[in-house]
């Protein structure tokens, strides 16, 4: 879970970081989450709203929200987006019909000023189905090659399984210490 990502980082006082966790309806926010904090995943149901979990480890605060990602929702993630220190992107590999959408929502967040510079992780999440866009595909079509004011990443996984997530989580560990020094 997300405790065995930070083990390595050490703290005298205790760091909060604001996570937030955006993504279309049925990406697999929650799903991921409740990964991330190593609870049972076999029951989710859809966010109307936000969660938010907070893990304490090593000094660290990790107050990670969620936030639904229904086109109703969506026009209120603005509202939640002040002090973000990271931003989770999370993307239905399989829902290939969705990928547009997606993309375009990713693109008017990462123009939000209260993102700018702000790291962005993107899971390319359901990597266990068989129509799952690969990862380099997907970062392609979402032209994160263009992103210069962030640093960014793009991560296979399945939030189901967990196969890809501590990858990402390793990553985020990598941009918490850099920010550190």
């Amino acid at each position: 879970g997300l405790l065995s990502v930070i083990q390595s980082l050490k703290g005298s006082l205790e760091q909060e970081l604001h996570i937030i966790l955006l993504g279309l309806d049925n990406a697999g926010k929650t799903t991921l989450l409740k990964c991330l904090a190593s609870e049972e995943v076999s029951t989710i149901t859809p966010t109307q709203g936000f969660n938010i979990k907070s893990i304490h480890s090593h000094g660290f605060k990790l107050n990670v929200w969620d936030i639904g990602g229904q086109r109703s929702i969506r026009p209120y993630w603005r509202k939640y987006l002040g002090s973000t220190d990271l931003l989770i992107y999370v993307i239905d590999s399989a829902d290939q019909k969705r990928f547009e959408e997606t993309g375009q929502e990713l693109a008017e967040l990462t123009e939000e000023e209260s993102l700018s510079g702000v790291p962005l992780l993107v899971f390319a999440n359901k990597q266990d189905l068989m129509t799952a866009a690969p990862a380099a595909e997907i970062a392609e079509g979402l032209s994160l090659h263009t992103y210069r004011d962030r640093e960014w990443q793009i991560q296979a996984c399945s939030a189901l399984s967990g196969e890809g997530v501590q990858d990402g989580m390793n990553w985020i560990t990598s941009q918490i210490t850099k920010r550190k020094k």
